[in-house]
């Protein structure tokens, strides 16, 4: 499929919408079909170190925290992929000194102020712990399934302390990338009015994000590290991406499969739309 050109056409920004949203919805209503929705106690995976050792810590800038978490689970990642190339030995991982020294990094979640943080800050700081967040919970798992769908309320108890704030990855998604937008299976905001977390969503909602954001399948994108400079084309990059290797456009007609695959199992959201 030939590259599509530098600004994005509006051919482009509609077909990222619509395959964005479509994949979306099928997750999270796949989750919501098989109960896996249902509240539970949250994991907070970056729970504080002794008291001493958290209040004598000097806390950088949020978005180096998170780049720097990012970049090391990327390192992780790497280290530890399976001999097909696709998958990655999360107990590998788990039973690593690299992914203690990596647990370590995430505390300093709990300290960081996101108050100073511009608007593409904070979706490049949210992006980057989104993405670290959801591969922390893989390898976390006492036991991995042939699907993360399988494992029940992964993106709602799934946290880390911000700031002194639990955000689960729904909270991330929903609550602060899709600027406090209901989640698709319910009717109500993420984020209730009085949430001391609705002043860190963004104003301005990109159905990018879907191509960035990282659910644990191996058909999930790439992962980049993201920052304020690099977020355009970051994500840009990561919506080419994917509509290269799953979209198909002929005489109008827009056809993409979006697969969800993890392990031994595999999951499609696939369809059709008429561009204009």
């Amino acid at each position: 499929m030939s590259s599509f050109g530098r600004p994005f056409s509006s051919f482009f920004r509609w077909l990222s919408s619509t395959v964005a949203s479509s994949w979306t919805i099928f997750r999270i209503l796949y989750s919501r079909l098989t109960g896996l929705m249902a509240g539970s106690e949250k994991m907070i995976l970056n729970k504080a170190a002794g008291a001493d050792e958290e209040s004598s810590r000097k806390h950088r800038p949020a978005e180096v925290v998170a780049s720097d978490m990012q970049r090391f689970m990327l390192s992780l990642k790497g280290s530890f992929m399976q001999e097909d190339g696709r998958g990655v030995d999360y107990a590998a991982i788990k039973a690593s000194s690299e992914f203690a020294e990596f647990k370590e990094k995430c505390t300093e979640l709990r300290g960081v102020d996101l108050t100073s943080l511009d608007e593409s800050d904070k979706m490049a700081f949210f992006l980057n712990v989104y993405n670290a967040l959801t591969l922390h919970g893989l390898a976390n798992l006492d036991q991995l399934p042939s699907s993360v769908l399988e494992v029940q309320d992964f993106w709602s108890k799934t946290c880390y302390d911000i700031g002194g704030h639990n955000y689960s990855l729904d909270d991330i998604e929903h609550g602060i990338l899709r600027g406090n937008r209901p989640h698709p299976s319910r009717k109500q905001p993420c984020f209730a009015p009085d949430d001391p977390r609705l002043t860190h969503t963004v104003e301005t909602v990109d159905a990018r994000i879907h191509f960035a954001l990282v659910c644990g399948a191996k058909s999930c994108p790439p992962i980049n590290v993201y920052s304020a400079k690099n977020l355009n084309f970051g994500l840009a990059a990561a919506a080419r991406n994917f509509c290269d290797g799953e979209i198909r456009v002929e005489d109008k007609t827009v056809r993409f499969c979006a697969p969800v695959e993890f392990g031994r199992g595999v999951k499609f959201c696939c369809g059709t739309a008429r561009w204009p």
